[in-house]
């Protein structure tokens, strides 16, 4: 299908942002309504839940290789063609998921939906980025933010209703509108200017290519089955560890040395550019890893169930759609960095207060942190994407969104990595400390056993510990609960002291030019 290649006609920037948001929505919401479905995938398709995790491995690992050579893929093919091709191909291969037969098919329909998914994000940025001025940005930003927040918060409660009331196969069956939608808009209110249609991707940089795909590949199924394999303790987790050291440091000494790299490292050298990925990527780290916990916590110690958990963590999404409008207006009247200090300092704030979490909080106090950090997550999110892109040109803005997007993915995977792990550290840590101060002669232990008394009678006012194996259970099950409990404040109180220690890098950057 050709691509008109005439000058491109003015179309109302509104029509463009509705037409790339649309492939961007449909990619995020699909991505966690798939995470809700994987315990009824496992079961209609005779799958270990191991193994089944596996669906969501492959699109994490394609949807990893292809993000950072968007830029050369889209000036390889033409950026409008690019786009409506990964519409096609992620529109194609949902359909193809809900009709797998068995799981390896399943799994490799996802890897190609990853292909087609991972680059909608960037590029649809991008697009949003050269369609609004300069100072307009931040509004443009805003409203892709939106889109990029609420798609979570869509997601598990769609997952969850469709795989109760339908099957789970149409978790990608929904896709097909959507995507029709897309690339009828993308056809009809996107054109490529002039630049991209002059642009060239040079010649194929295939070692480049292979190491990105080797060593991201690698990483990410690291970062995804670290935890469960016990890290290093495994021989598969050391051995993919080296393969990705090896081809990522590799891969940064060919893509500086070569003419046309498939990754333009030399963006890094904009100050902007490098302090804004760097901060995006531990603001993804903490952000992601803080997000996981929340349900968690609702779910194993509070007895939510997954649509009030759900509810709570949707507070989030209530105050980043509050917040985003505002200060998409601000970052053209505010210096940006004044906002993205803001932002994280509320994040800091949020993560705080999550850290007094404790097992006897109301629905308020589950909810209103998430609310907080909603605010501190519309707000550095829209003037960190303004400010990071503003020195960047028009020609390399692909190259330079597939990166951003990137960083802030990985950084996701090591937060939700680190999260996890700390979470069962600490827990071990927790109830070891307690059982050294639980003796028949503590106080506790003696409360304890008063309260045994009154819920088992026939134990008596002075019965011994090892005359009640129910009763010692559930003092057991308490430790496990109150350990898990102080675990879950550690890993918050390390996210806090993480969101002050990213506030010097806002230093680093310069504010935005002016309009010329």
């Amino acid at each position: 299908m050709a691509i008109n290649n005439q000058s491109p006609p003015a179309v109302n920037k509104w029509l463009v942002t509705i037409a790339v948001m649309a492939g961007t929505f449909m990619e995020i919401v699909d991505t966690t309504v798939v995470n809700v479905a994987l315990p009824h995938m496992s079961g209609a398709l005779s799958a270990g839940v191991d193994e089944a995790t596996w669906v969501l491995t492959s699109y994490l690992v394609s949807n990893a290789i292809v993000l950072p050579i968007t830029g050369w893929l889209a000036a390889l093919f033409g950026r409008k063609r690019f786009l409506m091709i990964c519409l096609a191909l992620f529109t194609g291969t949902s359909m193809l998921c809900g009709s797998a037969p068995n799981l390896g098919s399943l799994i490799v329909f996802r890897i190609f939906q990853g292909l087609g998914g991972g680059a909608l994000q960037p590029i649809s940025q991008a697009i949003l980025l050269e369609t609004f001025p300069v100072q307009e940005r931040g509004m443009a930003m805003a409203i892709w933010g939106i889109g990029v927040v609420i798609a979570p918060i869509v997601g598990p409660v769609l997952g969850g209703w469709i795989t109760d009331n339908l099957t789970w196969r149409w978790v990608f069956y929904i896709n097909l509108p959507v995507g029709l939608l897309s690339l009828v808009m993308t056809w009809f209110f996107i054109f490529d200017p002039e630049y991209v249609r002059k642009q060239r991707a040079g010649s194929i940089d295939y070692i480049g290519l292979g190491l990105l795909c080797v060593g991201l590949g690698a990483l990410q199924i690291v970062l995804d089955k670290g935890e469960r394999e016990d890290w290093f303790s495994s021989a598969f987790i050391v051995r993919l560890a080296i393969v990705s050291a090896v081809c990522l440091v590799l891969l940064i000494y060919w893509e500086l040395k070569h003419r046309h790299p498939v990754v333009d490292l030399r963006l890094f050298k904009e100050r902007n550019y490098a302090a804004g990925v760097t901060i995006m990527f531990f603001f993804g780290f903490v952000l992601y890893g803080s997000i996981v916990l929340l349900p968690l916590f609702l779910q194993t110690l509070m007895g939510y169930d997954a649509t009030l958990a759900g509810w709570a963590l949707a507070y989030g999404g209530i105050g980043s759609l509050m917040i985003m409008p505002i200060v998409g207006r601000l970052t053209g009247v505010i210096d940006s960095r004044w906002l993205i200090g803001a932002g994280l300092l509320i994040n800091a704030l949020a993560v705080y207060l999550m850290s007094q979490y404790n097992t006897q909080i109301n629905f308020f106090w589950a909810y209103f942190p998430r609310f907080v950090q909603g605010f501190g997550l519309g707000t550095t999110f829209v003037s960190l994407t303004t400010l990071t892109m503003s020195r960047i040109s028009q020609e390399k803005m692909g190259n330079a969104t597939g990166i951003f997007n990137l960083m802030r993915n990985l950084g996701g995977s090591f937060g939700i990595a680190t999260a996890a792990t700390l979470l069962s550290r600490r827990a071990q840590f927790h109830q070891s400390h307690l059982v050294e101060n639980l003796t028949p002669l503590s106080l506790p232990f003696q409360e304890w056993q008063h309260r045994m008394s009154n819920i088992f009678p026939q134990l008596g006012p002075h019965w011994s510990w090892w005359e009640s194996r129910e009763a010692m259970a559930a003092l057991y099950g308490e430790v496990q609960r109150q350990a898990q409990m102080l675990a879950f404040c550690d890993d918050y109180w390390f996210f806090t002291l993480m969101f002050f220690f990213l506030l010097p890098l806002v230093l680093l950057m310069r504010r935005l030019p002016r309009a010329e």
